[in-house]
């Protein structure tokens, strides 16, 4: 479950293992490495969901346009007509990992193009970066970014109240952010390109989980949390004068202006020992609403109450749905009915068990129902019905007794919005999905309504480990909250999470090599086995027993052909067995918590590495000796992979920017090892099929090589490389696994710490690799070539394209100009992966450093934002250099 997920994360990003913060950045190598490049599609092996979605934005002039944001994976923008969403911060870099993290967004009412997002993941040294607010003038497909004078905490508690971050609806010029930490309240009047601190505001908050923990996760000040407008007291171009802000501080929870920000005060009157999560304001009424949670969430929460506050008079009206006795749980989700003022609803986020509830009043509080109530306890009466044949695994495999069901109606449902040009239809946030309704007011006549996953396209799992076997699946995954998933089919969800048992994390899996139906996981599970075997790979599975000690999962290793297991688990020394984990026997040699692997060929040859010693077995795992070899990184934060099909071939990757740090080969078990010299830094390593005419499995890395931070391929063991992903395509942090696909030349799976499972397939179908850095260069591109031009998004004044150039001759480019000219007077505003220039209807695109090289019989893409009127055709004709293009 997400509460467990997180707070084990947090662990792991402290140790920058699992799911975590990169090492920090080492000096570039003064070595230039010639680089290729390649051009990708990039998917998500889909999941649906598996993480955190604390808050969900509806545009409030614009029908359809709603935005959702996540903990530690990005924001999202809703597509209506495929019902789906789209992601906005992919192209965040390793070098600002947290800023995938979201505390906050924000919707422009009066230029629905504009919107905002508050990023950084931690405000404690988890993360080394400050925060930043990023602002789109195109709904999110391009951003430019402010970085603030404090950090901000996406993952921190409290990241569930909000909304931080607002756009004052009469002059939206002007934006409020609530910080943490102590920092205040903060304004812009420059639509975010500059930030104040409110320095006559009163109050920047008091309220920490808890005191006294010295992480400085939980005792962070959660600070100023909410910002609501009255849009009545504004005019068109003019500030609004009535501002409410809430603050967590028990005693002292709301603010107010009157006066467009110049002076504050506390509201006089209002409930105290509690901290309020949401205020949302009913203008047609004059009511504003707070949901009151005695906790920050999103896990805790004892107590809570609703109060209605009435604007005009100050008359405070507590509405609570349930009488505080009976409220064993705080309130935050909250929202009104924009078409029918009075509506109001509001969830308890922090209802673990039966299940979390949802109340609807249609008369401004004064009565209530409920989503479900006991008929005789413990059977529920339900006003819904869920449908999650979408995401089938939403059940969890789970037979639960009442009064609990399966699937939950949710847990940490801290977002809950009626969309604002449609009654009917509703979506909340919960720790693991998106649920939502269309037919919302079936509540009030009576008849139930059905609740479905609306969450297609939004993946937030943070990845572990990956493993292509030769046969059966072509993915397995490890990943926190949700345990891993068996892929079949990369385009669909798959019907079950692992189970027998389903950890809450699984740290690390593994197959046998020549044995694939022989899988293996290990993870993290409150009460239970941490180890779990496959005969089928990985279809079922069954528990195995723990040696004594283990608190967690490690990682995990399956001889070639699964004859036996070497375990480094948390809490105790690595063991070794053979058979499927009865019984369970120390190894010598290795110390604890030792990252362990399997030789891919010899069955009885284990390896491990622990702080910058690399140990071997060549009995099974009994016994282990350290190699005599040095230079290797002198932490922990290293991944390595031994080559399929090649006995003693490994090769290692990792390191930090105080000591050694890159990708190292082996080719005798680890006895010696060479250092490629063309690598800058290194993170992850895997392997997948041979290129055409190759007898060496292609390389993939995470890495810096030529001073560029990327996902790398190689065909010829790592003496060139072209990069694979580009600058809109990055992820944040992708250094916890990466593998090839042994059948499928080209495709690469990649892990995120948020964005789920990213593979690629490549465009060189041949499997040529790119462009040979060595070649002489070509001044000018020779031959053929063949353009796809293609409108990726569009809206009222603006639109996004993308471009992909193929060189369709016999000669490889080394560096290219594409030239187009408009038809409609359009305008390129933002390019990205080229230097685009405009002069008049003529629009030049040149390379950018790192894609110069263009194969024969590969291709290469960029991208635009642009503003059009009238109508938006696409170019007739394109050229590079002086050979005209063939239009695609």
């Amino acid at each position: 479950m997400r509460r467990t997920r997180i707070l084990t994360a947090v662990l792991a990003l402290a140790a920058g293992l699992l799911a975590g913060t990169p090492p920090a950045l080492a000096a570039d190598s003064n070595a230039k490495v010639p680089l290729a490049a390649d051009t990708y599609t990039w998917r998500n092996a889909r999941i649906d969901g598996g993480g955190f979605v604390p808050g969900l934005v509806f545009n409030r002039k614009e029908k359809n346009l709603a935005y959702a944001r996540t903990d530690i994976g990005g924001a999202y923008r809703w597509q209506e007509s495929s019902k789906t969403w789209t992601p906005l911060l992919d192209s965040v870099g390793w070098d600002d990992w947290g800023h995938t993290g979201v505390v906050s967004l924000a919707s422009d009412s009066v230029d629905p193009d504009r919107v905002y997002a508050a990023v950084g993941t931690y405000t404690n040294d988890w993360d080394p970066k400050n925060g930043a607010v990023m602002r789109s003038s195109n709904r999110g497909a391009s951003w430019q970014k402010t970085v603030l004078p404090f950090k901000l905490g996406g993952n921190m508690p409290g990241r569930g109240m909000g909304e931080r971050l607002a756009v004052d609806p009469n002059r939206n010029s002007v934006l409020y952010l609530g910080a943490p930490s102590g920092k205040g309240l903060w304004r812009s009047t420059d639509s975010g390109v500059s930030w104040s601190q409110v320095a006559n505001f009163p109050n920047v908050g008091n309220y920490q989980q808890d005191p006294g923990d010295t992480s400085g996760y939980a005792s962070d000040n959660q600070g100023v949390v909410w910002v609501t407008f009255d849009e009545r007291t504004g005019t068109s171009g003019n500030a609004t004068q009535t501002i409410y802000v809430g603050v967590a501080d028990l005693q002292n929870s709301v603010y107010r202006s009157t006066d467009g920000g110049a002076t504050w005060s506390r509201l006089a009157g209002q409930p105290t020992g509690y901290l309020a999560h949401k205020g949302a304001l009913d203008a047609a009424n004059g009511y504003l609403y707070l949901a009151y949670s005695d906790k920050g969430g999103p896990y805790d929460g004892g107590k809570g109450q609703v109060w209605r506050y009435t604007t005009a008079t100050g008359t405070w009206t507590n509405i609570s749905p349930v009488a505080e006795a009976d409220a064993y749980y705080g309130f935050s989700g909250l929202t009104v009915d924009r078409q029918k003022p009075g509506t109001v609803m509001a969830t308890a986020y922090s209802s673990w068990w039966p299940d979390t509830q949802i109340f609807r009043s249609t008369d401004s509080g004064a009565t209530w129902t409920k989503a479900w109530d006991y008929t005789s306890y413990p059977n529920r009466a339900n006003r819904y019905t869920m449908d999650v044949s979408s995401s089938p695994w939403l059940t969890w495999g789970a037979n639960p007794s009442p009064p609990e069901q399966t699937p939950k109606l949710g847990w940490m449902t801290e977002s809950l919005e009626i969309d604002p040009f449609n009654s009917n239809r509703m979506m909340y946030g919960t720790g693991a999905t998106v649920y939502g309704t269309e037919n919302l007011t079936n509540w009030d006549s009576g008849s139930q309504f059905t609740i479905r996953p609306m969450v297609q396209g939004l993946e937030e799992t943070a990845v572990n480990d990956l493993a292509s076997p030769p046969s059966g699946a072509p993915l397995l995954s490890a990943l926190g909250d949700v345990g891993g998933f068996r892929h079949t089919d990369l385009t669909k969800v798959p019907s079950m999470m692992f189970t027998s048992p389903n950890f809450t994390t699984t740290t690390s899996l593994d197959f046998a090599e020549t044995n694939p139906d022989t899988v293996v996981r290990v993870g993290n599970l409150d009460s239970g086995p941490h180890v779990a075997f496959s005969t089928d790979n990985g279809a079922n599975w069954f528990a195995g027993s723990d040696p004594s000690g283990v608190s967690g999962g490690g990682t995990v290793a399956a001889a070639s052909d699964g004859s036996r297991f070497v375990w480094s688990p948390a809490g105790t020394g690595v063991q070794y067995t053979t058979g499927f984990g009865s019984s369970w026997a120390p190894s010598s040699g290795i110390p604890a918590g030792a990252v362990v692997e399997s030789d891919r060929v010899d069955a009885k040859t284990f390896y491990g590495f622990k702080s910058g010693k690399f140990y071997v077995s060549t009995d099974g795992g009994a016994t282990f000796t350290a190699s005599a070899a040095t230079g290797l990184p002198a932490g922990d934060s290293v991944r390595f992979k031994a080559v399929p099909g090649v006995k003693g071939d490994v090769w290692l990757a990792g390191g930090a920017a105080d000591g050694a740090y890159g990708l190292w080969h082996s080719t005798n078990s680890g006895t010696s090892w060479t250092k490629l010299a063309n690598v800058d830094q290194a993170d992850a390593i895997g392997f997948g099929k041979a290129a055409t005419g190759a007898s060496y499995q292609t390389l993939y890395t995470s890495a810096k090589i030529g001073g560029v931070r990327g996902i790398f391929r190689s065909t010829d063991k790592g003496a060139s490389w072209t990069r694979v992903n580009d600058d809109a395509h990055q992820w944040g942090w992708t250094g916890a696994a990466i593998t090839g696909d042994p059948r499928v030349y080209g495709r690469v799976y990649v892990s995120t710490n948020g964005r789920g499972v990213i593979y690629g397939d490549t465009s060189d179908t041949g499997g040529g690799g790119g462009t040979d850095p060595t070649d002489p260069p070509d001044p000018t591109p020779t031959g053929a070539c063949a353009v796809t031009y293609k409108i990726t998004n569009q809206w009222s004044g603006g639109f996004q394209a993308d471009v992909q150039i193929g060189n369709t001759g016999t000669s490889a480019w080394s560096g290219w100009t594409l030239g187009w000219t408009f038809p409609g007077g359009q305008t390129v505003s933002q390019a990205w992966n080229a230097t685009v220039t405009q002069s008049g209807a003529t629009v030049t695109a040149k390379n950018v450093g790192w894609n110069a090289g263009v194969a024969a019989g590969s291709s290469v893409s960029f991208g635009f934002t642009g503003s059009w009127s009238g109508t938006n055709a696409k170019p007739a004709t394109f050229k590079v250099g002086d050979q005209n293009c063939t239009v695609l």
